[in-house]
């Protein structure tokens, strides 16, 4: 018996218009979606198949519980009816109208991050964590971010060279057990499972406190002028130590939430700055000491903090430091208060300076204060938010997405200031399981498909006059072979809609409350 159903599940998985990839070992949440549940023996996968000539193939994740249902159409010639059409929306894509080039996405290498995953006894579950974000049967991520010393996320505050006090030459910088034992075995394991190069981001929260006007890991805290270079040196000492490791450091960014220490908004590790200050500290003494030194190719990724905080600390730094402005690679965003903000904020920024790229390097749900859950197991809610903020950045010229903490406990931890979140996976070492949230899909939904190389093109929505919008991104992939959309449709209902490109058409139905990827073929041979 065992056989015939194995026999028959074969059969089912090379049928042509379906693909077979490992379920979803689905946990429904009451009131919520569902979680995935990776155990020891198994964890649920996604491989992307080339669409055939005159194929698109799409990949649905819905509330209803569908996580990559995989199904494959067959394209049309393009016409245009109006009896017919006037009453579905549809989509124009222009590959010829191209934007910025794609980056990566990625998530936080974090204490907690690293702790939780080695809490992980098992080690083919500790291999399947990673797999399901970084390897070609998962999410297929191709960056990380890693704090330089600790974070809110360490189960104590930290940074290197702590003693001797006032050691303005840091002759006593080394790593800590939390970069030994933690941080840098997770990276070499991504390192491993990789399809891409892997670009790492690193990020200081707080120096050493007796750098500080304070004395302390926060508050209002801003760097004592007599340290200026020394913690330039700071961030080479970091470079050296992990470049040592054989982690490749693609950029650093100058300091995480500089207006945290400057206003007193965190409980947590800060270093406060003004933006003239910045841009001093930059054009005097980060840029010249990065560009003489051996890293010299590593990126310098300016304000990485909220969208809201960019025109100050861009636009007035550079107006206060010119100077600053040949050491900047990009601007470095975060996702908390994007609900506020308009993304009209990066247009200016990109048209005043389009040599300088923009990307997200820190976004999770459960943050705001007034979220009193902080871990919310199965929402759905918060895979859309995340989806249409990613849409919105990349349809605003983000080069790439950046999530916080890759894994997390059931508390959203651990934390030394108390300040929980969600996180895409959840880890119960307990149960020797971890499971992957609605969060986790909607970034698969774009990093597995939009790699880096892709080049957004131009994606116009036309739709009846009732209808609701459909939020959607589209790019042209590396090489040219195909062109990816993803969209998220709000509407309870499934929704006929269809795609053009070029002389052809995709017809589909939108899942109801849904996030879909389609992919179809870019150059389309004509058949004999």
């Amino acid at each position: 018996m065992a056989f015939k159903i194995t026999v028959l599940f074969l059969v089912l998985c090379y049928v042509g218009w379906i693909y077979c990839d490992k379920p979803c070992a689905a946990r429904l949440i009451k009131g919520e979606s569902v979680v995935c549940v990776c155990n020891a023996t198994y964890c649920d996968d996604i491989t992307r198949e080339k669409p055939q000539n005159d194929t698109f193939i799409m990949y649905t994740s819905t509330k209803g519980g569908a996580r990559f249902e995989k199904v494959t159409g067959r394209l049309q010639n393009y016409k245009h009816v109006c009896a017919q059409d006037c009453i579905k929306t549809e989509f124009i894509l222009e590959p010829n109208v191209r934007f910025q080039e794609i980056v990566g996405f990625g998530g936080a290498v974090t204490d907690a991050a690293a702790i939780n995953w080695m809490n992980l006894t098992d080690l083919q579950l500790r291999q399947s964590l990673i797999d399901s974000y970084f390897s070609a049967s998962g999410l297929e991520y191709n960056m990380a971010r890693v704090p330089i010393g600790g974070t809110d996320f360490s189960t104590h505050p930290y940074a290197y060279n702590e003693l001797p006090v006032n050691d303005a030459n840091l002759t006593n910088f080394s790593l800590n057990e939390e970069d030994n034992n933690y941080k840098i075995p997770m990276l070499n394991a991504i390192k491993r499972a990789v399809t891409a190069p892997l670009y790492v981001v690193a990020t200081t929260w707080s120096p050493p406190r007796w750098m500080k006007t304070n004395g302390e890991w926060y508050g209002f805290t801003k760097l004592k002028h007599e340290y200026y270079e020394t913690y330039a040196l700071y961030h080479i000492r970091f470079l050296e130590q992990y470049f040592s490791h054989g982690i490749p450091v693609w950029a650093i960014t100058t300091t995480n939430e500089p207006v945290n220490g400057d206003l007193f908004l965190s409980h947590f590790n800060c270093l406060g700055w003004t933006a003239g200050d910045m841009g001093f500290w930059i054009a005097n003494h980060l840029g010249p000491m990065l560009r003489n030194s051996t890293y010299r190719d590593v990126k310098i990724l300016s304000v990485d903090d909220q969208r809201l905080n960019v025109p100050y600390f861009f636009n007035l730094m550079v107006m206060k430091h010119k100077d600053a402005l040949q050491y900047i690679d990009g601007i470095a965003v975060h996702y908390y208060t994007d609900f506020i903000v308009p993304p009209s904020v990066l247009d200016v920024v990109s048209k005043s300076y389009p040599d300088k790229f923009i990307i997200n390097t820190e976004a999770c749900e459960g943050s705001q204060p007034w979220e009193r859950k902080k871990v919310i197991l199965g929402s759905w809610e918060r895979a859309v938010r995340y989806i249409k903020d990613i849409i919105t950045d990349l349809n605003h010229n983000l080069v790439g997405w950046i999530d916080w903490n890759l894994c997390l406990n059931k508390d959203g931890g651990p934390n030394w200031a108390k300040n929980n979140v969600d996180s895409p996976i959840l880890v119960f070492p307990e149960a020797n399981e971890f499971v992957k949230q609605p969060t986790f899909y909607a970034l698969g939904h774009v990093s597995k498909f939009i790699q880096r190389g892709s080049r957004r093109i131009q994606c116009t929505e036309r739709k009846p006059l009732l209808a609701w919008p459909v939020d959607a991104v589209a790019v042209v992939t590396p090489g040219e072979e195909t062109v990816v959309v993803v969209m998220y449709s709000r509407d309870k209902k499934d929704k006929a809609i269809k795609i053009k490109l070029g002389d052809k058409q995709a017809e589909l139905i939108l899942r109801g409350n849904s996030i879909t990827t389609i992919e179809l073929p870019y150059k389309i041979k004509s058949s004999k």
